[in-house]
């Protein structure tokens, strides 16, 4: 049942960001929140807290007082196990998987225990043009 109920939301809230024809780069812009913390927003996936409310609604006026409860209650966070089979994806989860054991080591050298760390997760990315080809830092 609850997984129905996030999907529900979930398509609610995406029908109102492709509505008002923003990216989640233009909404980030406009609350001065990250873009991926928008989308998870938008996808159930994260925790609207109460100071982010009125910079969302500003930038989504269509978002409905229910909606915004729905946003404002834990997430229950579950993905599709078919979710890999999308190209992106599999090839990110590619290389968590090939660099992960490195990573981890690093991450609890650095900040200590991984699992809390990665709550305080953030995600970036740059685009470089080298010589012929084109590069992508996550």
């Amino acid at each position: 049942m609850e997984a129905a109920k996030k999907q529900s939301v979930t398509n609610q809230l995406l029908a109102v960001k492709s509505a008002s024809g923003k990216t989640f780069s233009q909404l980030a812009a406009e609350t001065g929140l990250t873009n991926v913390y928008v989308a998870q927003l938008l996808r159930r996936q994260a925790q609207l807290k109460p100071d982010t409310v009125p910079k969302l609604k500003e930038a989504l006026p269509a978002l409905t007082d229910e909606l915004i409860g729905d946003m404002m209650s834990p997430p229950w966070r579950s993905y599709d196990p078919n979710l890999i089979q999308e190209p992106t994806i599999y090839r990110l989860n590619e290389a968590v998987m090939h660099f992960g054991e490195s990573i981890k080591e690093i991450i609890n050298e650095d900040f200590g225990d991984g699992i809390i760390w990665l709550l305080l997760f953030v995600v970036a990315w740059w685009w470089f043009s080298k010589g012929q080809s084109d590069l992508l830092y996550v």
